[in-house]
């Protein structure tokens, strides 16, 4: 029933009216007046009374409680109430909803600094509503850690970001990549004290290479300077040892760093994709150089429809993109084994629809572009994948190559809320804090021991497995990050929802966090990296 026109209450105030203490000090017929002249809509002037100070209990319900986008939409379909405008600043016009929407947004970092020229323009690119950009700005919340913390294993090295911003990094060091100055390994976690008073929400890793992105939309690059042959670098090319602001992206507002082997892509607040290199045959779209330092804005239709998450694989970038009518994935690059999903091995120039999505109805919010294949979570949390099977990484119990998106049959009764890919692995994260791993077991980086499971912990998995050795830590894991090289060994780390760190696979350069024993190079269960990131 409407909220404004239900009947039977002993009450003739509305359900929206706003009364506050000072009302019990005036009398009945003083208060029947006064209540008259508040309520969110009627006949008194907006601006009339001090509605800003002393806000609808119904708007400061709404935003207190973090309602979904669609919860708000829902609201908006079934009361009129939602939908009337209520004659609130900063625009009476717009309805309760709305209001709660944008009070939403404003509470986020990425949201906070923009001006109104610039929320309004970014309304309009989201589709013309505050619920849409609410939407836009969560699902990037939810599928990058934004502003939570994280954990990075890259390619012999590691980065960690805490809550707060502040950046750990270890293992290799032969490129600078680990920020400190030096080119020394680090085998326990160590503070870029260069970066003291820059809060840090994102972190990208490559061979000898890192990206940092700030709370400020600035990225700071650091190792082989270099944004594209990033596994070997460009010829003579210099390397950097602390932090530097990449100045070509100084007016451009990034949240999110991705770096491929052959190529680096940033994505904007706005949701627009820049790439680095690999472009000179037009294979992201544009003609560049390997030692390109100029980002150039993805040509495609991706320039009018906003991305919330990129994912960079081996020559190839995937994007998740979020429209009015729902999320999408769009694929672009080298499209060997069918990591593209299009039902081909052909190579894509610019972005291109993944079409297979919509026959399985399946709405994606998390992707992941491994080496030679690649991954999607679903809003109902199925898992997909598909490309190169090799090992069985695609988790369908065989090693056969998947040229559209295929549903991992094997975790339907799993709910899944964060999937990683790596050199042929694959690792699902349920609701519940439990982690799947299947693939390639090299370098024990798929966590599961050799003696209590009856297995070599080298050995390779054609479907899901649930990793027992991380459900013994007794933590609910929140994320996973393996190596995505095909020149190193990977490892893999976990982390909890409490702030806690577990590492396990290739050590031999302290990658791990800790220093292995007996001149071990690996380790094959998870243990626990001595530094807290809550």
């Amino acid at each position: 029933m409407d909220a404004t026109t239900s009947s039977g209450a002993s009450s003739s105030l509305p359900l929206h009216l706003i009364i506050d203490d000072a009302l019990a000090l005036v009398s009945p017929l003083q208060q029947s007046f006064q209540r008259s002249q508040r309520h969110c809509f009627g006949d008194s002037a907006p601006g009339e009374f001090p509605l800003a100070a002393n806000p609808s209990i119904v708007l400061h319900v709404l935003t207190s409680c973090n309602l979904e986008p669609d919860d708000l939409a829902h609201l908006e379909a079934t009361c009129t109430f939602f939908r009337k405008p209520a004659n609130f600043p900063p625009d009476f016009q717009l309805s309760m909803s709305e209001l709660a929407a944008l009070d939403m947004c404003q509470k986020r970092a990425v949201f906070k600094p923009m001006n109104q020229e610039e929320r309004e323009m970014f309304k309009q690119r989201c589709g013309g509503s505050w619920k849409l950009v609410l939407r836009f700005i969560m699902a990037g919340e939810a599928c990058c850690r934004r502003e939570k913390s994280q954990a990075i294993a890259g390619p012999g090295h590691s980065i960690a970001v805490t809550t707060s911003g502040v950046v750990y990094t270890f293992g290799s060091n032969n490129s600078g990549q680990l920020g400190h100055g030096t080119l020394e390994e680090e085998w326990r976690p160590r503070i870029i004290r260069s970066l003291q008073g820059i809060r840090i929400i994102q972190a990208a890793a490559g061979a000898g290479r890192t990206m940092l992105v700030s709370d400020a939309g600035r990225v700071y690059a650091f190792g082989k300077d270099s944004f594209g042959e990033v596994e070997y670098g460009a010829p003579g090319s210099r390397v950097v040892t602390t932090p530097q602001m990449v100045e070509s992206l100084k007016d451009i507002y990034i949240v999110q760093a991705a770096i491929g082997n052959f190529f680096t892509a940033v994505l904007s607040r706005e949701g627009r994709v820049y790439t680095f290199s690999w472009g000179n045959d037009m294979k992201l779209g544009h003609q560049t150089e390997p030692n390109d330092v100029q980002p150039h804005l993805l040509a495609g239709p991706l320039e009018n429809i906003p991305v919330v998450q990129i994912a960079a694989g081996y020559c190839y970038l995937l994007a998740l993109a979020c429209q009015p009518s729902g999320m999408s994935v769009y694929s672009v690059g080298c499209g060997l084994g069918g990591k593209l999903g299009h039902g081909s091995r052909t190579d894509e120039k610019y972005p291109r629809l993944i079409e297979q999505f919509q026959a399985l109805n399946i709405q994606p919010v998390v992707v992941a572009a491994g080496a030679w294949h690649a991954a999607v979570v679903g809003k109902d949390g199925r898992v997909c994948t598909w490309g190169w099977g090799r090992y069985g990484c695609l988790g369908h119990n065989n090693e056969d190559c998947e040229s559209v998106p295929k549903v991992v049959e094997s975790l339907i009764n799993v709910r899944a809320i964060h999937v990683a890919t790596g050199d042929y692995t694959t690792f699902v994260v349920s609701d519940k804090g439990d982690v799947y791993s299947f693939g390639c077991g090299e370098s024990s980086s798929l966590g599961h021991n050799t003696i209590t499971e009856g297995n070599n912990r080298h050995t390779n998995f054609l479907s899901p497995k649930l990793v027992t050795s991380l459900k013994r830590t007794n933590e609910r894991v929140a994320q996973i990050s393996l190596t995505n090289s095909i020149y190193w060994n990977a490892h893999t780390f976990a982390l909890t929802d409490s702030g806690k760190l577990y590492a396990f696979g290739a050590g031999d350069k302290g990658q791990l966090g800790t220093e292995l024993v007996a001149q071990q190079s690996e380790r094959g269960t998870p243990e626990r990296v001595e530094i807290d990131l809550s």
